[in-house]
């Protein structure tokens, strides 16, 4: 069980959105989370591969090996 608290503004328009559409506050909390989880799910993912294809290297070492 999740308890949400929303500002105003966002529980009335989500109270509208359910109203016109026939859905339930909790079906678009529900649709709206797992969006969040997958896109950040997947930049998650897309930072660890970039951090293995490209490991960071000390700025002393990379003017160091410029400086050659």
């Amino acid at each position: 069980m999740l308890a949400v608290r929303l500002p105003p503004d966002l529980e009335a328009r989500l109270d509208a959105l359910a109203h016109k559409t026939g859905r339930s506050k909790s079906y678009y909390a529900k649709q709206a989370i797992a969006a969040f989880l997958e896109e950040e799910e997947d930049y998650l993912l897309a930072i660890a591969r970039l951090a293995e294809q490209n490991p960071r290297i000390p700025l002393d070492v990379l003017e160091r090996d410029l400086d050659r």
